[in-house]
């Protein structure tokens, strides 16, 4: 028999993303509606385990859609990566009464979301939130869109240092195994190049083009870097690489970094986190379990947890090519 679903736990695990607050207040808001208890629960697993939990009702989210980071903040839990440490978050569980639990990360959080359920059956959800826009199973995740235009926006900016002074600009952004950021924000500010994990552009190719934009009669140049590129050891490398084959430039190294994570959540992602969160609720109150609520062509879907930690995502072609032609 359906098992009465009464109290609802949520959390936020792993790394920040804008549009984790807008989700916390869509779940919290959806409970309200349906007349369930939300409990939230601190620095992810790790609070899970030590019984850091705080009810929440819908004045306690107010003012939060627009807020970047996570209230419920979040942190890595080597503990739960044990059966003790699992062991334990469960006993808190049962102890507070909570009948399911809402994870919002990535696919580490949700690795660990998969392990608990298998282990104690216990009724588990996840919500994408994460930058780097890399979980099979979903077009777009929380704070994806946020993060371009944070790109987009510091790349505008440092092109106009580098045009006013014949420079050519290697920005950094993050990706370590995903150039989603890199190839978009990159053909959105205008990049002469762009170097992604997925794509092994080389040194000699990457230098052939940064000289045939010179000949062209660019004077500056931007070239957007993934940090999981593979052309060089790092950026800096690459930037000394050139530096020493083309002397007419001048050469310098803009690591955007965090930066990337933070700020107040685009509409778009604020839009998302807000359906994302009342799918979650609703398929909690419909007994399921174990599956991640995606967006594929504007509708809400969901995805089994499994295929979206352990599916692959390709780069899109299209992009990429259409970057090549932008170059010119």
């Amino acid at each position: 028999m359906p098992k009465k679903i009464k109290k609802i736990g949520v959390m936020t695990s792993g790394g920040d993303s804008p549009g984790m607050n807008a989700a916390i207040r869509s779940v919290v808001r959806a409970c309200t509606y349906y007349r369930i208890d939300c409990i939230g629960i601190y620095r992810g697993y790790q609070g899970l385990i030590e019984g850091d939990f705080i009810p929440l009702g819908p004045r306690d989210v107010s003012g939060l859609i627009n807020k970047g980071g996570t209230m419920l903040k979040s942190a890595r839990s080597k503990e739960f990566r044990t059966k003790a440490g699992r062991k334990k978050a469960h006993e808190q569980l049962v102890k507070a009464e909570i009948d399911a639990m809402i994870v919002i990360g990535g696919d580490g959080s949700f690795t660990g979301a998969m392990v608990f359920n298998k282990e104690y059956k216990y009724p588990v959800i996840g919500i994408p939130g994460t930058i780097d826009n890399d979980i099979f199973g979903t077009q777009f995740t929380l704070g994806y869109d946020t993060a371009l235009n944070t790109v987009v926006d510091a790349i505008d900016k440092i092109r106009d240092t580098a045009s006013s002074h014949n420079r050519l600009f290697f920005v950094e952004v993050m990706g370590r195994d995903a150039g989603f950021i890199a190839l978009n924000a990159g053909i959105g500010a205008g990049a002469e190049e762009i170097l992604i994990p997925e794509e092994d552009l080389g040194l000699d190719r990457m230098l052939q083009s940064l000289q045939r934009s010179k000949r062209s009669g660019k004077s500056s140049s931007i070239v957007v870097v993934a940090e999981g590129d593979k052309t060089g050891k790092n950026v800096f490398e690459l930037a000394e690489y050139v530096e020493q084959n083309m002397p007419e430039y001048e050469v310098r190294v803009s690591v955007l970094g965090h930066m990337q994570r933070g700020g107040s959540p685009s509409c778009f992602d604020r839009v998302l986190a807000s359906r994302m969160g009342v799918k979650a609720i609703e398929l909690i109150l419909d007994n399921k379990s174990n599956l991640m609520v995606g967006i594929n062509d504007n509708l809400i879907t969901v995805t089994e947890m499994e295929k979206a930690v352990k599916g692959s995502l390709d780069v899109n072609k299209e992009l990429i090519r259409v970057s090549d032609i932008m170059s010119i």
